[in-house]
């Protein structure tokens, strides 16, 4: 019977390391595996979360099962044991504790109602995985180490971008709640409609990042990258109140990303239906630049976009105003020719407004003064990131298994003997782990200051600055600001967005009434915004009646 037991919790131990091998790289923002499967890091949050409750299933088997084992051949001592040559029990218990926790705070009611709690247990990864090897060793810790190798190598560059500042050029606050933040960046940072950012704002909260909506497009704002945040929480509603009531001269934050696709599905289809609930609306937003962008200056065909947008209060409405482009680089793009129409819902709004005015309540801009020792954000890899991630990823594996042979040969074999019974079993695990780190230290690092030191010198030269850099950054930023500020209060923005909307008071839309009346052969419908609203929408799409509209998802599940 014990041997039974023995048995079955060591095959369900098994089972949940199949788990934790892949458990690492869905959360991997930089992967370079994920896009050779179609995937980013924000779609396939689903996927670590299935396999975080899989394999935690199978951990609490696992430790159950040997608990029952050891009462069952009375050997209970055991597992108060941490041998010196095989594995250690107490350290597999110290990290079931840790399974538990983070298992228990990463359950969905949870989730949402204590982010925070969440967020700061889940750190708890980093002793989850040192003591995991201290568990088993190092050599049954190879079945894990591809997700956790690449893992460690993105989370140190992230780490490194992000423990330098980011210049705040300006700040718009709109009437509704809404704050849109414009981040001074190095004209060869690229990156794709739908993209997000993560930003740190140490006079808020040193701890906490938050993922946020890019909504500038990089071909027309090449000095600049903007982010829309929405008052939901306490520490977007901190942010709200300083700018709108203290109007500092500065704030310093910090970034991480962007982030985003690869590859643009909304590019290959006919016309565009945009579904969005409340902020949900700030994905569409580059999107529609974008495309603006390429029928500009490549002859790409306007697309006819129609938007459903859906709003709690009229106020919201003011999001409205930034659909469209209006702040360039000398890229002079024409709108009047956009085939657009929005249709508005504003749901705890009974009465009706005679001749409403979406663009009526104007918002405040604020220009921050500038730092001229912060350099503005560039890309972590530079332009060919993918050949100095390969380098990065091949030269620390590399180093790591020459540093490994060294100490094995000069340092091990003398003491063991080849026996793996004088040296400690988790002293090697200890020295596997600190080489691993070291190397990806030591070749990441190497790789990001080389790379942002070209970037600066790249900005430089195409600005025309030698030692006058900071000056020329400064003038540069506020001229765009400046000009954003009097493109958005032009007429001919406003009359457009006036003319293409249509508002709804009381109600939400009759998706399946819109949806079933679009025409064309080929109709992409994006959705943003709730679960329900996706799942409606994607229902409705896949109704066999309505052959001609293709279904896109758009969802941060951060």
């Amino acid at each position: 019977m014990e041997n039974k037991v023995g048995l079955i919790a060591y095959i369900v131990g098994c089972l949940g390391n199949i788990c934790l091998a892949f458990l690492f790289f869905p959360v991997t923002r930089g992967s370079s595996v994920l896009p050779l499967v179609g995937l980013t890091s924000e779609s396939s949050i689903k996927y670590h979360i299935w396999l975080g409750h899989i394999s935690m299933v199978f951990f609490t088997l696992h430790s159950v099962g040997f608990i029952i084992y050891y009462a069952l051949v009375h050997d209970m001592a055991k597992l108060l044991e941490w041998s010196r040559n095989s594995i250690s029990n107490v350290a597999g218990e110290i990290v079931f504790v840790f399974c538990l926790v983070m298992w228990a705070t990463s359950i969905a009611r949870v989730r949402i109602k204590m982010f925070e709690l969440f967020f700061y247990t889940h750190q708890l990864y980093a002793l989850y995985i040192l003591f995991f090897v201290l568990h088993v060793g190092i050599a049954y810790s190879c079945l894990i180490l591809p997700g956790i190798f690449l893992f460690l190598i993105d989370r140190y560059l992230r780490f490194l971008q992000s423990r330098h500042k980011a210049q705040l050029i300006s700040a718009h606050i709109l009437p509704c709640g809404v704050v849109e933040l414009h981040v001074s960046k190095s004209p060869g940072l690229r990156y794709a409609p739908m993209s997000i950012m993560f930003i740190n704002i140490p006079s808020i909260s040193k701890l906490q990042w938050h993922p946020f909506t890019v909504t500038s497009d990089c071909n027309m704002e090449t000095n600049k990258l903007s982010i829309l945040i929405k008052c939901e929480g306490n520490w977007s509603r901190a942010l709200y109140k300083t700018l709108s009531l203290h109007s500092p001269d500065q704030l310093c934050v910090s970034v991480e990303g962007p982030y985003g696709p690869t590859s643009l599905p909304f590019l290959r289809y006919d016309s565009l239906v945009m579904v969005s609930g409340g902020s949900g609306i700030a994905a569409f937003i580059p999107i529609i630049k974008d495309i603006v962008y390429n029928s500009t200056t490549q002859n790409y065909p306007i697309q006819e976009i129609l938007i459903i947008c859906s709003f709690k209060r009229t106020s919201d409405l003011s999001m409205l105003d930034l659909l469209l482009p209006t702040d360039t680089d000398n890229t002079p793009l024409d709108i009047s020719n956009i085939k657009l129409k929005i249709q508005a819902y504003v749901t705890r709004e009974e009465q009706e407004l005679n001749d409403i005015d979406v663009t009526d309540k104007k918002f405040h801009t604020i220009l921050f003064k500038q730092d001229p020792t912060i350099a503005p954000v560039t890309t972590i890899l530079g332009r060919n990131s993918w050949l100095w991630l390969g380098a990065i990823i091949s030269s620390s594996f590399t180093m790591f298994l020459l540093f490994l042979a060294i100490l094995t040969r000069f340092y091990i074999y003398p003491i063991d003997q080849n026996t793996d019974k004088i040296y400690h079993f988790s002293g090697r695990a200890l020295w596997n782990m600190f080489f691993i780190c070291s190397c990806v230290a030591v070749t990441a690092s190497f790789a990001f200051m080389w790379n942002k030191k070209q970037a600066l010198e790249e900005l430089k030269q195409s600005e025309g600055m030698n030692n006058d850099t900071p000056k020329q950054i400064k003038s540069l930023s506020n001229d765009s600001a400046n000009k954003s500020e009097r493109d958005l209060e032009s007429l001919q923005h406003e009359q457009l967005i006036k003319n293409a909307t249509m508002v709804h008071f009381g109600g939400r839309p009759n998706l399946e009434k819109i949806l079933s009346n679009c025409e064309g052969s080929s109709v992409g419908v994006l959705v943003c915004g709730p679960r329900e609203m996706r799942h409606e929408v994607a229902k409705l799409c896949s109704n066999g009646s309505t052959n001609n509209l293709h279904f896109e998802a758009i969802s941060f599940n951060w």
